[in-house]
């Protein structure tokens, strides 16, 4: 493969840098400027004619830039990079944003997942990498480009391993939706498996309608148990609430919470505060500036720094996806 030049746009260069450092290759130059009429411009200063480019962007709002400011300067800036010769453009997204609209519930609902991948293909992306989609198969089947599905599992685990290695009383990892079971159920046998003991599960029912949450049973046994709430996304904390309530009211001894992608809109961390979490486990696949002090970062820098190797290398990739 030709030579590796990596990228960022300046809203993702603080994690970015992070990856870059893990694998031992400098940020690549590019410009961004900002016009009075709030038109922009993002090209590449580096040159990148048959280079094997990586773009690192986690897609979500920021103070100064909302989801689709981001969207579209990483689309004008894909298709720059193809404009200017790159041999290989691979979109590199920790968290993808649009995945959670993955299906129609209503009558003429869009499917912003899909669109989301015809936009980035147009441009010119021939692979897309990132971390625990919301959902896999919509993910996998949105695209026709070449996509790789990271797992922030080995992560979470660790985390987990190192806070319940120890522990006697019963153990239950309970999923906060019946939509979460599949993903909570294989963590559940691989932290089985790590610790040489049997690890229960549970789930609690969920049901939506628009920004209303109902529902709350919870299906399973926790009482007098340490329970591990496993989830891809915490973003007001409605859903994880609701959870701890009902492993609390249920009889669990020691709560903790696990997610992939810690968006934490709102009031998430206040309400959250207010709960009998021992602790909160989320990676850095967003920027987090000031956590609570029972919140923990698991940085995911250096997976997405060993995809991009793989990727270089052509392989093997598919081990970090199992």
């Amino acid at each position: 493969m030709s030579r590796l030049k990596l990228f960022s746009l300046d809203a993702g260069a603080d994690f970015a840098g992070r990856v870059a450092a893990a694998l031992g290759e400098p940020l690549a130059r590019h410009e961004e400027r900002c016009f009075a009429d709030g038109e922009h411009k993002v090209r590449p200063l580096d040159d990148v004619e048959g280079a094997d480019v990586f773009l690192v962007q986690s897609l979500h709002r920021e103070q100064y830039s909302s989801v689709d400011e981001k969207l579209l300067r990483c689309l004008f800036f894909i298709g720059a990079l193809r404009d200017a010769g790159a041999a290989r453009i691979t979109a590199v997204m920790p968290y993808l944003c649009y995945g959670r609209k993955d299906r129609r519930t209503k009558l003429h609902d869009p499917l912003p997942t899909r669109y989301l991948a015809s936009l980035l293909e147009a441009v010119g992306t021939q692979v897309v990498v990132t971390l625990d989609a919301h959902n896999l198969s919509a993910y996998e089947n949105a695209f026709r480009c070449r996509t790789l599905h990271l797992l922030s599992e080995p992560l979470l685990l660790e985390f987990a391993l190192g806070r319940l290695k120890t522990e006697p009383r019963p153990l239950v990892v309970l999923s906060p939706d019946e939509g979460g079971i599949k993903r909570a159920e294989k963590l559940r046998e691989t932290l089985s498996e790590r610790l040489g003991r049997p690890v229960s599960s549970a789930f609690v029912e969920k049901y939506r309608q628009g920004e209303k949450i109902s529902g709350g049973t919870l299906v399973g046994e926790v009482r007098g148990a340490v329970v591990l709430i496993v989830d891809d996304l915490i973003a007001s904390g409605a859903t994880l609430s609701r959870a701890v309530e009902a492993a609390q009211r249920a009889g669990a001894q020691r709560i903790l919470a696990l997610a992939s992608h810690g968006q934490f809109s709102g009031d998430a961390f206040a309400d959250l505060s207010q709960l009998p979490l021992e602790a909160v486990a989320v990676t850095n696949s967003l920027p987090q500036l000031h956590l609570p002090q029972n919140f923990h970062l698991l940085d995911c820098a250096p997976l997405m720094a060993e995809a991009i190797r793989r990727l270089h290398d052509c392989g093997p990739v598919s081990e970090l996806t199992l």
